[in-house]
């Protein structure tokens, strides 16, 4: 005869080790998930542009080769003489940003950094790949 009196158990689990898994899964493709929705904007006044505000690229490949804005190519030991030329009529406030190869050495990165900051550049950022 069944007993009316006794109450059941409830496992739950197995409900909690596929909602861990859920939830790991929802928190490793979150931050990789965009969303990017076409917006027309409206046309604006035709008024003067501010002055845009373009930043300094600077591309350091394995073999100690410097380019600046993918236009001009250094070679590393003429570098600093050649970046002073380069920004002497540049907004100091300018962004600078770094991307060197991650094979090169500790030391030849922060000669370019160096060189960078004694310009008088002060918004300087070393760039990785995430």
């Amino acid at each position: 005869m069944y007993d009316y009196e006794k109450k059941p158990d409830l496992n739950i689990t197995p409900l909690v080790d596929v909602m861990l898994v859920l939830l790991a899964i929802l928190m490793v493709t979150a931050p990789v998930l965009e969303y990017e929705e076409n917006i027309n904007l409206p046309k604006g006044s035709k008024s003067v542009k501010l002055q845009e505000n373009n930043k300094i690229d600077i591309l350091v490949n394995r073999d100690k080769i410097i380019n600046i804005n993918n236009k001009n190519q250094y070679e590393f030991d003429n570098f600093s003489d050649n970046f002073v030329l380069f920004s002497k009529d540049r907004d100091r406030n300018t962004p600078v940003h770094i991307r060197a190869d991650k094979n090169l050495k500790y030391e030849d990165v922060v000669y370019i950094l160096k060189t960078v900051k004694e310009a008088g550049f002060f918004k300087v950022a070393l760039i990785t790949d995430g």
